[in-house]
């Protein structure tokens, strides 16, 4: 899908919405697009020219109650959903950023058979894509990585939430995630130390990268 396909999907003049799980994640945007807080309940809200930002908590019942607020509330022409995840293999490295192309809902089968429900996002061209598994358990443990590394390359815990909102409302979603962490790192302070080393160099991807062509 191309740039101009996003914009052509809502109204032109329609505000772009981001959805993070964290203020930790968010600041660096915060920062960079000068976002003045303008909501509490639900959920904290910033905005700029163009811009809404939704923290969100971690969780997909927080994701999912975001995301509904935004579309409803601010009435975007896109969702995005940015954030850190975690890396199930060893393909990607710290720092690396990607375009979620194929999401799963990990801790949630379908009734039948038993298989993983899978959600499609939009896509930009250009981007180098991943899946991504969500859930509401953290996946910190090396083996807990490698079982969930059968079905994605990244994993995080608000992901499918917003776009399955997203899909309710007709709205086009876009996800990209930084990954944070990867196996070897078990640690809950490396963890977070990790994300605060990459939250900003992952900024400037998506607003010199990705908003231009969404814009």
């Amino acid at each position: 899908m191309t740039g101009d396909a996003v914009k052509d999907a809502g109204v032109n003049d329609a505000p772009v919405c981001i959805i993070m799980a964290t203020k930790m994640e968010a600041e660096p945007f915060i920062g960079t697009f000068a976002l003045k807080r303008i909501e509490e309940r639900p959920v904290p809200v910033y905005a700029g020219e163009g811009v809404f930002l939704a923290v969100c908590g971690i969780g997909k019942v927080n994701a999912a109650i975001a995301a509904s607020f935004c579309c409803t509330r601010f009435r975007p022409r896109l969702l995005l959903n940015l954030g850190a995840a975690g890396a199930t293999g060893n393909i990607h490295q710290r720092g690396d950023i990607l375009q979620i192309t194929k999401a799963v809902e990990y801790d949630r089968p379908t009734i039948r058979g038993a298989q993983h429900r899978v959600l499609l996002p939009h896509v930009l061209d250009g981007f180098e894509g991943a899946t991504l598994a969500t859930q509401d358990i953290p996946v910190v443990e090396r083996s807990h990585r490698e079982k969930v590394s059968e079905v994605a390359d990244l994993v995080d815990m608000e992901g499918t939430a917003v776009i399955r909102t997203a899909q309710r409302f007709d709205v086009p979603c876009l996800v990209f995630k930084f990954v944070s962490d990867v196996p070897h790192d078990e640690g809950h302070d490396d963890i977070i130390a990790l994300i605060k080393e990459h939250r900003t160099s992952f900024c400037a991807f998506i607003r010199c990268s990705v908003l231009p062509l969404v814009g």
